[in-house]
């Protein structure tokens, strides 16, 4: 058998896409390439590994080869950087960067902005994805770094980023909106909003560590729909302070008692070497934490946003 990295590379694309026409505009290629690609992969493997029709999808037999694609082509790139930094060319090509609703919204474009300015030519793509969703993209190589949130075993080469703490949302006309801090116990008796993509098991455990039974009224996926329920008036939410800046005019974020706070880490995979620009992009988050002067934190003051590390 003798698959290429351009059959991998197009596969993705169709996958990714969701057709053969987006793949060929995604990859510069006509849509007649793509498919003759598509087919000589497919008679490599000896087995369809996209069903064709209106909704283009991979098959069973595609979604299994999915993840050994992706770590092929997340090696490809890697190995493409390296090549370039020994002969000491300009940072090219891609790095894909995958984060958290959150910190994609408070931290990223910041990063990205001092980034762009130093390594023009380097293009880091957003990911924006749930907690787990981060690290699975990080193993199987659909994205070359992440910025993970309290991981067990953190890479000897992450760059901590920032940390904040969890706090109550509540509307502005809540009892205990004008408090300097509240109590978990004291919000038992509202109803309580959870987003399942985001920090459901760390506030799971403050409930645990507050002893207040962990009761959720309502689960629901984005931010978005937790902060518009929240403003209706349908129950209080608990939020990392990193999402300060999203909240509506109607709602305020509060300090919580007991309190607890996460780590945000920019970090590559564990268990295969970095893409070289991801050395290079954090290295480049070191040097700024150890002179504050070179760039603009994001900081704590009393109702809300992180501080950097």
């Amino acid at each position: 058998m003798a698959v290429t990295l351009r059959q991998a590379d197009v596969f993705l694309a169709v996958a990714d896409h969701g057709g053969f026409s987006a793949a060929a505009d995604h990859l510069g290629m006509s849509q007649s390439a793509v498919s003759h690609t598509v087919a000589a992969l497919e008679r490599e493997v000896r087995a369809p590994v996209l069903q064709r029709g209106p909704a283009v999808a991979p098959t069973a037999f595609g979604e299994a080869l999915l993840p050994y694609a992706r770590a092929v082509q997340a090696a490809a790139r890697a190995l493409e950087a390296r090549v370039s930094r020994e002969h000491a060319e300009a940072a090219t090509g891609t790095v894909r960067l995958a984060a958290a609703p959150t910190a994609a919204h408070r931290l990223v474009p910041g990063l990205l902005r001092r980034w762009k300015a130093r390594l023009p030519a380097l293009d880091v793509r957003l990911f924006e994805g749930d907690d787990a969703e981060l690290a699975d993209w990080l193993r199987t190589g659909t994205v070359d770094a992440a910025v993970l949130i309290d991981p067990e075993r953190p890479h000897p080469g992450a760059v901590p980023l920032a940390r904040d703490d969890f706090r109550a949302v509540l509307r502005r006309d809540h009892p205990l909106a004008a408090e300097p801090s509240v109590r978990l116990a004291d919000l038992a008796d509202d109803p309580l909003l959870v987003s399942s993509g985001g920090c459901e098991p760390q506030i799971s455990a403050l409930h645990a560590l507050a002893g207040v039974p962990y009761r959720p009224a309502q689960r629901v996926h984005t931010l978005a729909t937790l902060l518009g329920m929240a403003e209706a008036g349908l129950g209080v939410a608990v939020m990392p302070s990193l999402a300060h800046t999203m909240l509506g005019d109607g709602l305020v974020m509060v300090p919580l008692t007991p309190r607890a706070e996460r780590v945000l880490l920019l970090t590559g995979p564990a268990d295969r070497p970095w893409h070289p620009r991801v050395e290079q992009l954090c290295g480049m988050v070191r040097t700024d934490a150890s002179h504050p002067a070179a760039h603009t934190a994001p900081t704590v003051p009393p109702g809300g946003v992180p501080s950097a590390v």
